[in-house]
């Protein structure tokens, strides 16, 4: 059986969702997305999520075609018509089908994609022992350039990071502002632990994507009695930290063990990290909107 894409109020076979050459959403990046995922039957902070969606769109003068409960339904509903309990979905609203010109006024109706599938960005052995990472010479966009809370369709400046660590050998990059601090992965927000014990993590103000998995992690971190604190921090910290993880809805929680070379404390995923994993996992199996 063909996998079902909800594409503008239709279900329609993978083979047959095709999106206009004109859309400028393929044209100019003009549109946001979220990605989402699902365990066991339940969408793990699916409003959360469609939240975030529909706030980016506003920011950017973007009218979405249907309402925020539309849209949940109509994502639930694409994962009962795939008959799918654990998957990634990835929501895309685009502007829509224009003509060749920037002007978003050409474009009378946004474009509206639900997929819902398998993702693995990591091997399942990087979860038990360990990730390397490199420090990625792209730095971030300034976000005085574009509000880095919009998940824009425009990801160019993350996927030349991944270009980066691709062509390094390694399977992820960290990134750093233009003022050196760290701010996070191609798409993962990064976390240390300190000599103090404490679990740090870049601070919103420096321009990174607040996370959902991200929070989630600072408020499992914060039930458990673990100081947090949201600070800057910068190359010499990640080298000199304790333990080190990411966090991503694709990514979810992994341990980096290596970056630039550098062992991560005693080379393997720390006390800490794989505490917040077991917590992580249980939350995500036993939270979220029913499917089914």
């Amino acid at each position: 059986m063909s996998l079902l894409i909800y594409l503008d109020g239709a279900y329609v076979p993978r083979e047959e969702a095709k999106v206009s050459v004109f859309d400028h959403g393929y044209l100019y990046g003009d549109g946001v997305f979220e990605g989402i995922r699902s365990y066991d039957g339940r969408v793990f902070k699916l409003m959360e999520h469609l939240q975030r969606l529909f706030e980016g769109a506003h920011h950017i003068m973007l009218e979405v075609p249907i309402t925020l409960e539309e849209m949940a339904e109509a994502t639930l509903e694409t994962m009962r018509r795939n008959n799918l309990k654990n998957a990634y979905i990835r929501i895309v609203v685009s502007r829509g089908v224009g003509d060749l010109g920037l002007d978003p006024r050409k474009c009378p109706r946004a474009t509206v994609v639900i997929i819902a599938d398998k993702i693995s960005l990591f091997p399942q052995e990087h979860y038990e022992k360990g990730l390397a990472v490199m420090t990625a010479a792209t730095r971030q966009r300034c976000s005085n350039t574009l509000e880095p809370r919009i998940k824009s369709l425009n990801y160019l400046n993350n996927i030349l990071v991944k270009i980066e660590a691709a062509h390094a050998g390694m399977m992820e990059a960290i990134m750093l502002n233009s003022q050196g601090y760290v701010v996070e992965g191609s798409g993962s927000n990064v976390f240390i632990v300190n000599k103090q014990g404490e679990l740090i993590t870049p601070p919103m103000y420096l321009g990174i994507l607040e996370g959902i998995t991200r929070n989630t992690a600072l408020e499992l971190a914060r039930g458990e009695g673990i100081p947090v604190k949201e600070d800057i921090f910068t190359r010499h910290d990640l080298y000199t930290a304790q333990e080190c993880f990411l966090t991503g809805t694709a990514a979810e929680l992994i341990p980096v063990i290596s970056i630039d070379r550098r062992v991560v404390g005693k080379g393997v995923p720390g006390p800490l990290t794989q505490k917040l994993m077991t917590l992580f996992h249980a939350y995500t199996h036993s939270n979220g909107t029913p499917v089914y």
